[in-house]
């Protein structure tokens, strides 16, 4: 199973571990076109940090996020699960999975990045901020940028099992599986159960615990089909929509009556 997630738009503090070896992280063959984003980024915001915050579309406030990138190639490096934060983060928890599970989130978590590509959950790398949706000015938009090569790398590491895609539509962007790897690909939207409206903000809650709860479990669903059972059998209200077609994701709807 490979479960594909969104970044956090806040993250923790790089901290004072070893700076960042580029060559260390997974999925080395997105190498080039993170060195490319890395380079760009760092340059931008240490040469013009009024520029900067327009193009990573920062307010005054955040002005600290400018600096952050200047000094990445220097910054301390922390495993990525430790890095990102916000509501899926918190309600997944990675810490307070034991032994086992964390093997399991190390195996099967995959987060999306604007600079990174994608990365393990214990890939070390530094606090950040730049987004999906970031156009730079020497590379452009970067969705457009992690296309041609996501479309190389991750169907291999998709394998040949389930992938569960909880990202959201800006990173959902960068990469969108074809062909076999999309008959067996599952997206998740959470709706409120008494109006059948989508959630918002809790939407990113409830994903956060359907994969703690899987990882928790040690289920291993093998395709879509699998997965609502394995869903069901965890004490999810799941409502699926099977492709019309070969080659297509299936849509599974989480029900939920409590929107906490």
């Amino acid at each position: 199973m490979l479960v594909l997630l969104p970044p956090s738009e806040g993250k923790a503090s790089s901290g004072r571990g070893a700076p960042l070896k580029p060559e260390s992280l997974s999925l080395p063959g997105l190498g080039e076109a993170r060195a490319a984003v890395l380079d760009e980024l760092v340059e931008l915001c240490a040469a013009d940090e009024d520029k900067a915050r327009e193009v990573l579309g920062l307010s005054e406030g955040l002005r600290g996020e400018v600096a952050k990138n200047a000094g990445l190639r220097t910054a301390g490096a922390r495993p990525a699960g430790e890095i990102y934060t916000g509501v899926l983060y918190d309600a997944l928890d990675l810490a307070s999975l034991d032994a086992a599970a964390k093997k399991r989130a190390a195996r099967a978590l995959l987060v999306f990045s604007g600079l990174w590509g994608a990365v393990r959950v214990t890939d070390k790398i530094p606090s950040y901020r730049c987004s999906m949706g970031v156009k730079l000015p020497g590379l452009g938009a970067l969705g457009a940028h992690w296309r041609a090569p996501m479309a190389d790398v991750l169907p291999e590491a998709a394998g040949d099992g389930l992938v569960l895609d909880l990202r959201s539509s800006a990173y959902a962007a960068a990469w969108k599986p074809k062909g076999e790897v999309a008959g067996r690909t599952a997206t998740v939207r959470v709706l409120h159960a008494p109006t059948r409206k989508v959630v918002s903000h809790f939407n990113k809650a409830t994903k956060g615990r359907i994969v703690r709860s899987l990882l928790t479990a040690g289920a291993a669903p093998e395709g879509p089909a699998e997965l609502v059972v394995a869903l069901r059998d965890l004490g999810y209200e799941v409502e699926v929509a099977a492709p019309a077609k070969a080659g297509k994701a299936w849509t599974l709807d989480v029900l939920v009556t409590e929107i906490h």
